[in-house]
């Protein structure tokens, strides 16, 4: 009787024991930190349409983790298999658990796309889809798509309006599509009921404020001098006459590398040539900031019809009301362009 009783209590005390392991166990590949990376934190992506194969072979192939095997039996306990795309934090202290209850509610990290200084929408393309998993060829397709643009209101020399110049906060697996739609989103919203009033009495669109704001950006720098050259723009449009922006014949060219622009210039046929035709160009030719739309939309009342670089090369503009006084201000500039032999 007391062996059957030895023996009884040593079988208990060993599956307590093999118990007490197998909770341990479980604990540890539950809770237990299982990241395989040697910074504090990085980025998984996972690509849209990956399935739970698809992701573990990628945890396999860049080593993310310390147990694969683990990883499978808690995402077989919590019935973790439909895989989420997106950019997601991992930390190197973190559990399967952790990283699986992110996986599963997808709870992504967002990235910052800030897009500026561009000309046209190929270049567009190319600086969005850096941060983005959709390349830049299909994007490309996507903004020259006359389709596509006339769903938004806008041709192919306006749609480049569309898209404000700022920072964005979007998810790394935003589509093409879901991207101009965000984008028209952010439009609508610049474009407040204060903002259309003010280019309403102007008698401009939204678009030909834009276009404007285009010329002010490429003219000038400074912020604080951009009103008084929206203003004389919008003098020349009042009296009919050739708004003559260089950066127009710039674009019209296709050479952003001009520095001056010569009289061989000038005769070039194209709509965006301003010293040929008047009014102001089909579309944007470059993607202003806020502060030159703004400019525009709030310009300085005076009455002032030329302006030309300082000769200090400020970054500031001698103006003029009378083309006399203007020819004065342009010889002093042409003169410090000969001095610096800057001749194209």
């Amino acid at each position: 009787m007391k062996k059957t009783l030895k023996i009884t209590a040593l079988i208990s005390i060993f599956i307590l024991l093999a118990g007490g392991f197998w909770v341990y166990k479980t604990y540890e590949e539950i809770y237990a930190p299982n990241l395989n990376i040697n910074k504090e934190a990085d980025f998984l992506y996972i690509p849209t349409h990956s399935n739970f194969d698809d992701l573990v072979l990628q945890l396999q192939e860049k080593h993310l983790l310390k147990n694969i095997a683990s990883f499978k039996k808690v995402a077989d306990l919590k019935s973790f298999k439909n895989v989420k795309p997106g950019r997601y934090t991992i930390h190197n202290n973190m559990s399967n658990n952790a990283l699986i209850n992110m996986l599963r509610i997808g709870d992504q990290s967002p990235v910052h796309i800030t897009f500026n200084h561009i000309r046209t929408l190929k270049q567009l393309a190319g600086k969005v889809s850096i941060n983005l998993e959709c390349d830049s060829v299909s994007l490309v397709k996507k903004l020259y798509n006359s389709k596509v643009q006339k769903k938004y209101g806008f041709n192919s020399y306006t749609f480049i309006s569309m898209f404000i110049a700022n920072t964005y906060e979007l998810y790394w697996n935003t589509s093409a599509d879901d991207f101009i739609k965000r984008m028209a989103t952010e439009y609508k919203k610049f474009w407040n009921k204060k903002r259309k009033a003010k280019a309403q009495n102007l008698g401009l669109s939204q678009s030909e404020i834009t276009t404007l704001a285009s010329i002010v950006e490429l003219e000038s720098l400074k912020n604080d001098e951009k009103p008084r050259i929206a203003g004389v723009y919008l003098n020349r449009l009042k009296k009919g006459m050739l708004l003559q922006a260089d950066p127009t014949v710039i674009f019209a060219v296709g050479d952003f590398s001009i520095k001056r622009v010569l009289k061989k210039y000038l005769n070039i046929n194209s709509p965006y040539n301003t010293y040929k035709y008047t009014g102001l160009p089909p579309g944007p030719i470059y993607l202003p900031s806020i502060s030159s739309i703004d400019a525009v939309l709030n310009y300085e009342h005076h009455s002032y019809i030329y302006f030309c670089a300082k000769e200090d090369f400020s970054g500031y503009h001698n103006f003029a009301k009378s083309y006399f006084q203007h020819i004065n201000n342009a010889r002093k500039y042409q003169r410090a362009l000969n001095k610096r032999k800057i001749y194209k």
